[in-house]
């Protein structure tokens, strides 16, 4: 066996795993919806490491939402990786910090293991220059390292991953749009086994928007607030990462998919919009990536919502007939695989979302490199 404790901290929830990396399998596990610095998380990891401590764990791997500009690829944390993590704290500001604080606490308490951070933006490392690349100021770019960056990068390397054996093709052979959607949400096309756009940029705000997120807005709304309606750049940064998505569409209702679906069929118009406006901005993204492919493969679903929300993907699929993609999807299944009927001119996919499967997978990788 091969061992790995694997770290996830969301911008509200923590998610611990014990894994066999050489068998692909979760031995132990513990998860709260709870932000990481809260008592009932401390209270996850203290009863995990309690019931591993006997386990000969080879090391321990941190999901980082945000690399930055030097972290491009799984890394043993050292003092000069740490300095690179944190220079990217202003960038994730919902997720880096909590990594970092657990990182801190780990090493302390687990001090004999190598640690490893797999950054969520290694995937997207190689995004060809045109789709990295934005149209601001020279100056800009290289003084402050702006670029898409892209995220949900071990989400979608699971995905391709699952999608090549489910479909019997080498990775490299395929070409794919994936949507990881989640509380944050985005997406990717794939070509060749190599991202080569994906919907989220410089940080995790832009894109589809999400669920307490905004995703893309007009940047010119913005200064409009500050300079007209006086609002403050914290206030803002509150809103557009907080209040807005799915919640601020149904105004207040629900940041769930779930339960907006079931008020929707109940006939709140709240929910009825919010869920619309979702479904167009995912359908719109996704057809704005297939303009880097060829040819579309399949369409894959990822993430707790993609995975679980089959209303949703109805609704994103349905409206996609200019690209082959069509609806008449099936309801949600207990293993990864086709939700399209058979015959399906580009087949739909979900794969269950199995981060800390692709942590431990990255961790080893990096062990042994």
């Amino acid at each position: 066996m091969a061992l790995v404790l694997t770290v996830n901290p969301g911008s509200s929830s923590l998610q611990l795993h014990l894994v066999d990396a050489q068998a692909d399998e979760v031995l132990d596990s513990s998860a709260v919806e709870q932000h990481a610095h809260s008592a009932e998380a401390r209270r996850a990891l203290e009863g995990l490491l309690e019931r591993v401590q006997d386990q000969h764990i080879a090391g321990v791997g941190y999901r980082l939402v945000h690399g930055g500009q030097k972290l491009l690829s799984p890394v043993t944390v050292d003092d000069s990786t740490l300095d690179a993590a944190r220079a990217a704290e202003s960038l994730a500001p919902l997720h880096v910090p909590p990594v970092l604080d657990l990182v801190d606490t780990l090493r302390a308490r687990l001090p004999r293991l190598p640690h490893v951070l797999c950054p969520d933006t290694a995937f997207h490392a190689e995004l060809p220059e045109v789709a990295r690349t934005y149209a601001l100021p020279a100056d800009w770019r290289f003084r402050y390292g702006i670029r898409r960056y892209g995220f949900h990068g071990l989400s979608y390397s699971r995905a391709l991953r699952r999608t090549a054996q489910l479909l019997g093709r080498p990775e490299d052979d395929l070409q794919l749009l994936l949507t990881h959607l989640g509380g944050g949400c985005s997406v990717c096309a794939v070509r060749s086994g190599r991202s080569v756009q994906t919907s989220m940029g410089f940080t995790p705000l832009e894109g589809v928007p999400m669920t307490t997120r905004s995703g893309s807005v007009d940047p010119g709304l913005l200064l409009w607030l500050q300079r007209e309606a006086g609002l403050g750049i914290d206030d803002i940064a509150e809103a557009l990462n907080r209040r807005s998505g799915l919640l601020g569409l149904s105004e207040g209702l629900s940041a769930d998919t779930r339960e907006l679906v079931q008020a929707a069929e109940n006939g709140d118009a709240r929910a009825e919009l919010a869920m619309k406006v979702f479904a167009h901005g995912v359908r719109r993204e996704l057809a704005a990536e297939a303009t880097s492919l060829d040819r579309v493969d399949a369409v894959v679903f990822t993430g707790e919502i993609g995975w679980d929300q089959p209303e949703l993907r109805e609704a994103v699929c349905s409206g996609l007939g200019v690209l082959s993609i069509s609806g008449g999807l099936s309801g949600n299944r207990d293993d990864d695989g086709p939700v399209s009927p058979p015959s399906a001119a580009v087949p739909v996919l979900v794969v269950r979302p199995r981060e800390e499967l692709e942590i431990a997978r990255s961790t080893m990788t990096a062990l042994h490199s």
